[in-house]
């Protein structure tokens, strides 16, 4: 289907990022806003702006029906949801589709097969993707203290929803895990759609590598490489980089077939990531799960591989599946460094307030929403920019950076 007018549904460095792309493809775009984000980059670098509503996600960026609305008014015949907020909601792209608009992104089956952990796991062991030794969803603590029994501590007990180191506990023993039971239900209930929750074979001291794809959603996938993204504070990734370092060569084959075979395997449409646990004593890697859509750290592939992966997006969006093409040969290192708004010595909590001076280097690509005075306010994420350092080896990336 083509269009002229794509909509982001997003804000911060993620939505400007998009319609600078955007704009080169000569499309006209649309920003949303809230009340908070009405100064922002992204509202000024669009051709028009609608607001959504006040500054809770839920009453604005959250909202399926005023987006749709602005869309409708706007006469956008496309939404890019970028990352978080609506990217993953199934329903939401069902919507579009409805409405006539094109969602930039998965199938609403695809969001859903891969939205909820335990439904993604029997696709990739249906793909052959190696899996750590786990459990499908428990009914109850006395089955998971069983199956906790059989896989041998440590474990980790998971919500099939959750995401963002949301609804996890590592458990060491039982009463450990009983404790734990009660807890991962809760939170599960309270944040996401499915209380449901899991057991896996808890890996200590794991890195977290990942792999990108792109599908054309008729059957062809293509794999970016790897990236890891090891270096996280409470689950949280803060440090990523591509290609993923000091991996030996059959692993890092075996990760990029079985993202590819996982993905080909429900023709998938559009940007993803597999991701994957490390473990680097026995040289295995067990399947994760997979983001379908634009990640945070998809600065470091594009870096290495010169690609834009959004132009991919909108491309394939307008019905051109000949982008989705054998990637180049990558070549050299990228580090990204999320830059935050958090206060360290209160345990890295959000901190809002005036930027007084902003000021980025310019040797370095960097893609951020924060300009001197900028407000910057407890409502979103703090993340304010991404510093991404290139060089033709690990060494110098990280010199540069």
């Amino acid at each position: 289907m083509t269009f002229d007018t794509l909509l982001v549904a997003n804000r911060g460095e993620i939505a400007a990022r998009i319609i600078r792309t955007a704009r080169t493809l000569g499309l006209r775009t649309v920003a949303v806003y809230s009340d908070a984000d009405r100064a922002t980059e992204h509202v000024r670098l669009a051709d028009e702006a609608v607001r959504l509503g006040p500054a809770p996600a839920k009453e604005s960026y959250l909202d399926a029906d005023l987006v749709l609305k602005a869309a409708k008014d706007t006469g956008a015949g496309a939404i890019h949801p970028g990352y978080g907020f609506l990217s993953e909601d199934a329903d939401f792209a069902r919507r579009c589709a409805d409405a006539g608009v094109v969602f930039v992104g998965p199938t609403p089956e695809q969001l859903e097969l891969f939205g909820a952990k335990h439904t993604a796991r029997a696709a990739a062991e249906a793909a052959g993707v190696p899996l750590a030794p786990g459990t499908g969803l428990l009914p109850d603590v006395a089955a998971a203290l069983a199956a906790a029994d059989g896989i041998g501590y440590p474990v980790m007990l998971k919500a099939t929803g959750g995401g963002g180191g949301i609804g996890m506990q590592a458990c060491h023993g039982a009463a450990e895990l009983a404790d734990a039971w009660v807890r991962v239900q809760r939170v599960a209930a309270a944040s996401f759609s499915s209380a449901g929750v899991f057991l896996e074979r808890l890996v200590e001291r794991a890195r977290h590598v990942e792999v990108q794809v792109f599908g054309d959603g008729l059957g062809k996938v293509v794999a970016f490489g790897d990236r890891d993204c090891s270096l996280q504070r409470r689950n949280q990734k803060v440090l990523e980089e591509a290609p993923a370092p000091g991996l030996p060569d059959h692993v890092r084959h075996r990760l990029t077939t079985a993202a590819r075979d996982l993905c080909a395997s429900v023709d998938y449409r559009s940007a993803g990531t597999v991701e994957f646990v490390y473990d680097a004593v026995r040289e295995e890697a067990y399947f994760l799960e997979v983001n379908t859509r634009l990640q945070v750290e998809h600065p470091v592939t594009e870096e290495i591989y010169g690609v834009d992966l959004v132009e991919w997006m909108l491309r394939l969006a307008q019905g051109d599946t000949a982008v989705v093409t054998e990637p180049p040969t990558p070549t050299g290192h990228a580090v990204e460094a999320r830059l935050y708004a958090e206060d360290p010595s209160r345990d890295h909590r959000p901190s809002a307030g005036l930027l007084t001076r902003v000021s980025f280097p310019e040797d370095v690509r960097v893609d951020a929403w924060v300009e001197t005075g900028t407000e910057v306010t407890t409502a979103y994420d703090p993340m304010l920019a991404k510093v991404i350092a290139y060089g033709a080896d690990r060494a110098e990336a990280l010199d540069r950076l």
